[in-house]
């Protein structure tokens, strides 16, 4: 598992091969198993599978070039109806995006986050683009796929940053 960790990076180009329902059922599940405050669980999903939509979304978020050729897109929106107190959908939906990232590599897929969070401007047009209701907020877009590239893994670990009973 901690390969999984490791070895997960952002991949933006994706092969012409589609990903079957039962793995994004799948990779789902993975995400709404993320913790939540007091076990609210404020999230929804809106898979994106239409090329009309993709295309349209792309124009809409300046860092979604990869929708160009992810077969999947899977956005995580926040629920403020249903969070435990006012943003703790932000923290709740960033547990489910990372969730969904390590899921979809566990089960050999790659994926690049783009967040839609904090922008006012793209949160506002996602939210009319997919008529969301008020108390439903875009969180997170997460492209969907087969990598058609690879990347190697950095070396991340900084004992520099780690500290022990105080700063």
């Amino acid at each position: 598992m901690l390969d999984t960790i490791y070895d997960r990076r952002s991949i933006r180009k994706y092969l012409d091969k589609p990903v079957d329902e039962k793995t994004i059922a799948e990779i789902l599940k993975a995400g709404m198993y993320a913790p939540s405050a007091v076990n609210k669980q404020p999230w929804h999903f809106i898979v994106i599978t239409e090329k009309t939509v993709m295309r349209d979304i792309k124009n809409l978020h300046p860092y979604a070039a990869s929708l160009e050729t992810a077969p999947v897109a899977i956005m995580v929106c926040g629920d403020t109806a249903l969070e435990f107190a006012p943003n703790f959908y932000l923290t709740d939906c960033a547990a489910v995006t990372e969730n969904i990232l390590l899921a979809a590599k566990w089960l050999g897929l790659d994926t690049c986050w783009m967040g839609i969070y904090p922008w006012e401007k793209t949160i506002n047009e996602f939210s009319d683009y997919f008529k969301l209701p008020d108390n439903i907020k875009p969180y997170s877009l997460i492209a969907v796929g087969y990598g058609a590239e690879k990347k190697e893994r950095p070396e991340r670990f900084d004992v520099s940053k780690i500290h022990v009973n105080k700063w």
